[in-house]
């Protein structure tokens, strides 16, 4: 069986615009660390879907919330320093 393919999905499959700019790029970098903080979060919490939580569960979701909002509030300061600037 061939399989049907419309001419705009031939045209934007080698678009020059589907790939992420440099600056875009550049942004995905800087919000790495904050990325990674939530997916680790996201897993210690998957740990628990299954079962009761144990004392030890709590503790490594406390510990990797702090450390996600910890990641998110560097982003932040870092992006509020680089803003000529500041508040009065």
């Amino acid at each position: 069986m061939n399989s049907i393919v419309t001419v705009q999905d031939a045209v934007i499959a080698f678009a020059d615009w589907i790939e992420p700019t440099d600056a875009e790029l550049d942004a995905i970098e800087q919000e790495m660390p904050v990325i990674l903080a939530d997916v680790d979060l996201l897993d210690a919490q998957i740990l628990t879907l299954d079962r009761t939580p144990t004392e030890l569960d709590a503790r490594r979701i406390r510990r990797a919330r702090r450390r996600a909002l910890a990641a998110r509030v560097a982003l932040i300061n870092r992006n509020n320093a680089s803003m000529p600037g500041g508040a009065a």
